[in-house]
């Protein structure tokens, strides 16, 4: 894999012949985010549209990958603009340059994958969470493959495509060797994710704070 950095002329020319595919990290907008977060969330995008103009040098995209999608045509952009409309901007430009929005989920396996990932965040015993987790990798692992097939299927000699995805479900794609695989990672990104681990600890530290008081004061058994 390789991490798009300053492409020169003679070495855009050595990927001309190769499958080429760019992999951006789906950083989600959230509701009611604090003003950090709101200025880290534009700027990746903002970075990642310009990474994807440098990368494009070596192949225009041709081909769009996004995960949650399993529609086509104008009901896929209505999905995406539902879910994060800066992501929405940059797939119109693309589409409207030429490029196919392609779907790269089955509603079966990704309701599936929805389903038993909301039991594993509710679920109390471990006997229970283990069996759950059985069936919630048994599917992860189907749809992955799903992913997989779609994007070896779809992308031809030649070609450059795009993939949308969270980073942890793209590292489980292990892609053949005639795809040259780029990854889309902007600065503001570890901004992003030193964001989320903070809001993690300042959630766990609150949590252990409140289990402290309630032994203290005898509310917990």
């Amino acid at each position: 894999m390789t991490e798009i950095g300053k492409i020169e002329k003679p070495e855009a020319e050595s990927f001309s012949e190769k499958k080429k595919l760019y992999c951006v990290p789906n950083v989600y907008p959230i509701k009611d985010a604090p003003e950090g977060y709101q200025k880290l969330y534009h700027a990746y995008w903002d970075e990642v549209a310009q990474q994807l103009e440098k990368l494009e040098v070596i192949g225009k995209i041709r081909k769009i990958f996004c995960e949650n999608i399993s529609v086509q045509g104008e009901e896929a952009l209505d999905m995406i603009s539902k879910m994060n409309e800066r992501l929405l901007q940059i797939i119109k430009g693309k589409v409207e340059k030429g490029a196919a929005l392609l779907p790269i989920e089955t509603e079966d396996l990704f309701g599936s994958y929805l389903d038993w990932s909301n039991c594993l965040r509710i679920v109390r015993t471990k006997s229970v969470f283990d069996k759950i987790l059985e069936f919630y990798t048994e599917n992860f692992n189907k749809r992955i493959d799903h992913i997989l097939n779609v994007i070896e299927g779809n992308l031809s000699e030649k070609e450059a495509g795009l993939l949308i995805i969270k980073d942890e479900d793209r590292t489980k794609l292990q892609f053949s060797q005639s795809i040259e695989v780029f990854l889309v990672t902007p600065p503001s990104y570890d901004g992003i994710l030193k964001w989320i681990r903070d809001q993690w600890r300042e959630m766990y530290q609150s949590e252990e704070s409140t289990k402290e008081k309630d032994s203290v004061h005898g509310t917990n058994p």
